[in-house]
């Protein structure tokens, strides 16, 4: 199987300190503030913005619901201490039923419910992070990376309504050779990638695919241009597997423009 191109986590990681140091600065901001789920991509991204700016101008918020395990929550109350930020822990449970009971949820169509319900979690966690970020005069901070971002693997103005996307271009892979160098414990390096949004539930098991072959076929999609075919045949994977991904990417392009604006002329 083909591999990604080297990557040196290290230069990257300088890089990213100087990106995040220049954003919060054009901006006149204080710091910035993150959402912390106990998964890799959250702890990679706080331990950045520790390193860019210093524990106190980084403000973490663990924002949990029902369908958050305890392990996520260990998880994040072990990076909130490992990084010695302040970090607030606020369920999202109360909010998230007082917005459906105030909406009418009668007669409504039940082909899209579902999506729709698990897109009203991480929106609701984007508005309690904004809040807490004009109070703060800081900056929302992204936690999503290039294989969750190409897929659109995230809920538009949710987890991706955010102001700066420091690991943005790295693939799941590459978030892991980031996570070792700043020592992120193995135990959240390894585990199952989850949004979080329902009971018991995976990335790749919902995907499809594992984050290995993924990270590969946009890889060869997005960088190398390769065929359906090309790829199905260098990676010894069925084609329609691939036609999937690239199904996933096509369709979620709205996800990453900003908003089109119509030319008056």
């Amino acid at each position: 199987m083909i591999d990604l191109p080297d990557f040196d986590a290290d230069v990257f990681i300088e890089k990213a300190c100087r990106f995040i140091q220049e954003k919060v600065e054009t901006s006149n901001s204080n710091g910035v503030v993150i959402g912390l789920s106990g998964g890799i991509d959250s702890t990679v991204v706080a331990g950045l913005a520790v390193k860019a700016l210093g524990a106190n101008n980084v403000k973490g918020f663990v924002l949990p619901s029902t369908s958050t395990s305890d392990e996520d929550l260990f998880d994040a109350e072990l990076v909130k201490t490992g990084l010695d930020i302040e970090c607030d822990f606020i369920s999202i449970d109360d909010f998230v039923e007082n917005f459906l009971s105030s909406c009418s949820n009668e007669k409504l169509p039940d082909e899209y419910k579902e999506i729709a319900l698990m897109n009203v979690k991480p929106r609701m966690r984007m508005t309690i992070l904004y809040y807490y970020a004009a109070i703060y005069n800081s900056l929302v901070i992204g936690t999503g990376n290039k294989t969750e971002i190409q897929l659109g693997y995230f809920t538009k103005y949710g987890d991706g309504g955010v102001d700066l996307l420091p690991i943005g271009d790295l693939y799941k892979q590459e978030v892991k050779s980031v996570a070792r160098k700043l020592n992120v414990p193995e135990s959240i390096i390894n585990k199952a990638p989850t949004a979080g949004l329902k009971p018991n539930q995976t990335d790749e098991s919902e995907i499809g695919l594992s984050y290995p072959i993924i990270d590969r076929i946009l890889y060869l999609y997005l960088e190398e241009n390769k065929s359906t075919d090309e790829i199905s045949n260098l990676l010894d994977i069925q084609q329609n597997k691939v036609e999937r991904i690239i199904k996933m990417i096509k369709n979620s392009q709205h996800k990453r423009s900003t908003a089109p604006i119509l030319n008056k002329k």
